[in-house]
């Protein structure tokens, strides 16, 4: 059944599978995802797998590693696996889960519920989708994320999955164009967003505006290499890492998409765009005390706003 026809509501039937439930998520932990736009320092100061090791609960944190979106899924799981446990995290495994039928197993569903932090890396994020959408490792997510207060985090194509409404594929084009993006459903993490990612480096603010003229119901996210956008539901967010976040709001355009053929330039005016630089952070308390930050603090609250849990 194609993803594109197809987003089911999950009962909370599910909850009890929470038996596994990890020990620290009876505190006052929130959920958080750490969403990352791609090619993250592995080898080096690794301050972003610092932050979402420190996020799902430091060193004695387990830590699942999802490789299916890339093509060289082994290779990849080497690459975290040292990468964690260089900065002190012990219990790193990967995540069996390499096609459909895997993602049923009973087993899996259970590792993910009982992990503190699920790192979901590069690849293809169509083919990531193929594998998880409708099954129950897909539930599980959803489960370990909105009820066990499990850290969930992504890069590049790991990124692209957090949002519902997901960028497949589609060039970087020199302007915004009617139709130049293709687009599909993700884990819907996200209820209110649309990310893309490798977004300075490869120059997409045009594929995303491409994107949100077709959608502008939704708030545009472009995250930069080497950086991550954290999110604490309901709460805030936060920039880590070199680059910067950009968010695009169509919230108040005015389009002429409708009028255009496949390929033609789109008139987009009203966006309103805000560029944050690492190493800041944006609490919805902070920005209600403050006049001159209504613009911002709406688009965070829909960044950061729960959304349904999927299944």
């Amino acid at each position: 059944m194609n993803r594109r026809d197809v987003w089911s509501g999950m009962t909370l039937a599910g909850v009890s599978m929470l038996a596994g439930l990890p020990a620290w998520a009876q505190g006052p932990r929130i959920s958080r995802l750490v969403i990352v736009g791609g090619a993250e320092d592995r080898l080096q100061d690794r301050i972003i797998l610092r932050k979402f090791a420190d996020y799902s609960g430091g060193s004695p944190a387990r830590i699942r590693v999802i490789t299916a979106a890339s093509g060289d899924p082994e290779g990849v799981w080497q690459s975290y696996q040292n990468a964690f446990k260089s900065i002190g995290v012990e219990d790193v495994q990967r995540l069996a889960i390499d096609d459909r039928e895997s993602a049923h197993a009973l087993s899996l569903q259970a590792e993910i519920l009982q992990a503190d932090g699920i790192f979901m890396s590069g690849g293809d994020q169509s083919k990531l989708m193929d594998t998880l959408w409708d099954t129950p490792a897909y539930q599980a997510l959803h489960q370990s994320f909105h009820f066990n207060r499990c850290c969930i985090g992504g890069t590049s194509a790991g990124a692209a999955v957090m949002s519902r409404h997901m960028i497949a594929q589609g060039p970087a084009v020199l302007r915004p164009s009617k139709e130049a993006v293709d687009t599909d459903i993700g884990l819907g993490l996200l209820s209110q967003a649309v990310v893309d990612q490798h977004f300075s480096e490869r120059r997409r603010l045009a594929r995303l505006l491409s994107t949100l003229a077709m959608r502008p119901d939704l708030l545009g996210v472009g995250i930069d290499e080497d950086t991550a956008l954290v999110i604490e539901r309901g709460e805030a967010m936060e920039v880590i890492g070199k680059g910067t976040v950009t968010l695009v709001d169509p919230s108040q355009m005015q389009s002429n998409v409708n009028e255009l053929e496949t390929l033609e330039a789109i008139e987009m005016l009203g966006v309103q765009l805000h560029v944050l630089p690492a190493g800041h952070r944006y609490s919805l308390q902070t920005l209600a005390k403050s006049a001159g930050s209504a613009p911002l603090r709406r688009a965070i609250e829909r960044l950061v706003a729960v959304g349904p849990i999927r299944g």
